[in-house]
């Protein structure tokens, strides 16, 4: 018994000695790529790393390093932040308000039939340009000139009836007069007279009607602007008031755009346009690339939308051009004042920090030094100064990222200003000759040593032995 129980717990170690092997083995082939990366000496691909007090190897020139441009470590220039920079300019600034409108026409006109008949004529042409009272369409008239002729047949008739009538009255009031005829005869037929005469007004009613019917089978142009596409064709039977329009006119030549202004940016507009200054407005493009046209100020809303906050203004432009179409999408310019004298900033040199905007003033002995200013309005491209600058100032526009107060810079794109900031000649190519500025000795042979760029393919003179 015992010499079984000893066998069994033998084949079980064996076992477990199997699965840990098999296990450490799949482990280790699965993280063998990640132990040559750590280790490469292990590939025998590569040396064991150098001793901590093995000097690195030098590597080739490049920039920054001995023979590189300036600007590097032991090269002319050693410490200079390369910048471009703007002088600050005094002169004309308008003040702008920008804002989205919307091209609304003068007039807008449906143009429907106001009797009902067969549409035998189209006068128009599509896109084109009327006057008020243009031929634009006819409905068959003749129905309308038989109405006219009946009516006028009755007034006619009446009239004739109504001159009777007169004459008999003045027949019975002879005849009273001589006590022939009672009195209740000679009222009768004076009321018949005038019976007569309410008919002929009615009948002169009929015939105007009949003959404004007739004059309704020309539809004309109510107002001058360009027409749209025809919405019927001819041989279309149309009623009075139809609920399809036969065209659209609308008057775009002036034309209106309407936008809208926050309530905190009405002051000095309200104020100046209830002063009777006429106040610029400008019409751009969706993109604002191209200007569209060229208006004023027109009219306020009386109230302020509660739901926005905004009042709505309306421009008025002339449109000789006809770029403003109705319910396009416009961005206003509504300019408020303008500035005579102000200093002008470019708004890519101005900065934020936490004591406000600021930018970098370049001196004369190109140093940099942080100014605090004070801004006023802006167009995105200049901004006003209204304290902290003048006039012939240089500030950073490019490569503030590097700046600190005090630091030393070279300015760029100004060949007289790069020349100051650069220690002694500069060889062709455009770079440095030697290590601090000077020309570099010249070999044995008479010749200079290549520097630079060049010199990683040039042959290495020979080391001398150390003495």
């Amino acid at each position: 018994m015992s010499e079984s129980k000893a066998s069994s717990t033998r084949t079980g170690l064996r076992w477990m000695m199997l699965i840990i092997l098999l296990s450490g083995g799949v482990s280790l082939w699965q993280f063998w790529p990640q132990l040559l990366e750590k280790l490469p000496f292990l590939s025998g691909g590569a040396q064991a790393p150098a001793s901590s007090g093995a000097a690195p190897a030098a590597g080739p020139a490049g920039p920054g390093g001995p023979g590189g441009r300036p600007g590097g470590p032991g090269g002319p220039g050693a410490g200079l932040t390369p910048v471009r920079v703007s002088k600050i300019q005094q002169g004309r600034f308008d003040v702008y308000y920008k804002a989205l409108g919307t091209v609304t026409p003068l007039n807008t006109v449906n143009v429907r039939s106001r009797v009902a008949g067969e549409l035998v004529k189209i006068a128009f042409t599509e896109g084109q340009k009327v006057k008020a009272g243009d031929l634009l369409a006819v409905i068959d008239p003749r129905p309308y000139q038989i109405a006219l002729s009946q009516a006028q047949g009755t007034l006619a008739q009446n009239r004739a009836l109504s001159k009777n009538a007169q004459l008999n009255v003045v027949r019975y009031r002879k005849l009273h007069d001589e006590d022939s005829i009672a009195k209740q005869t000679l009222d009768t037929q004076q009321a018949e007279v005038d019976q007569y005469q309410g008919m002929l007004a009615s009948n002169q009613a009929a015939v105007d009607e009949a003959r404004l019917n007739l004059t309704y089978t020309e539809i004309r142009a109510p107002v001058e602007g360009r027409l749209g596409l025809k919405q019927l064709d001819v041989g279309n039977l149309l009623s009075a008031n139809d609920a399809t329009a036969l065209v659209v006119i609308t008057q775009t030549q002036p034309t209106n755009v309407v936008f809208t202004l926050p309530e905190s940016d009405l002051m000095p507009v309200v104020t100046r346009f209830r002063k009777g200054e006429k106040l610029l407005v400008q019409a751009w493009d969706r993109g604002e690339k191209q200007q569209l046209a060229l208006g004023e100020l027109h009219s306020l809303d009386n109230q302020i939308d509660t739901t926005t906050g905004t009042l709505k203004l309306k421009a008025r432009f002339n449109n000789e051009e006809e770029l403003l179409l109705p319910n396009q999408f416009v961005n206003v310019r509504l300019r408020v004042e303008t500035l005579p004298d102000a200093v002008l900033v470019p708004a890519a040199a101005v900065q934020y920090g936490s004591k406000g905007n600021f930018v970098y003033v370049v001196n004369d002995q190109s140093e940099s030094s942080v100014r605090v200013l004070e801004l006023g309005p802006s167009d995105g491209l200049m901004t006003v100064v209204k304290q902290g600058l003048q006039a012939g100032d240089r500030v950073v526009v490019e490569g503030t990222e590097r700046l600190r107060e005090g630091a030393k810079v070279e300015v760029l794109g100004d060949p007289a200003l790069e020349g100051a900031n650069r220690r002694g000649p500069r060889p062709e190519g455009g770079r440095p000759a030697g290590a601090n500025g000077e020309r570099p000795a010249r070999t044995e042979g008479g010749e200079r040593p290549a520097t630079g760029p060049r010199a990683e393919n040039a042959p290495r003179p020979a080391e001398r032995p150390a003495q």
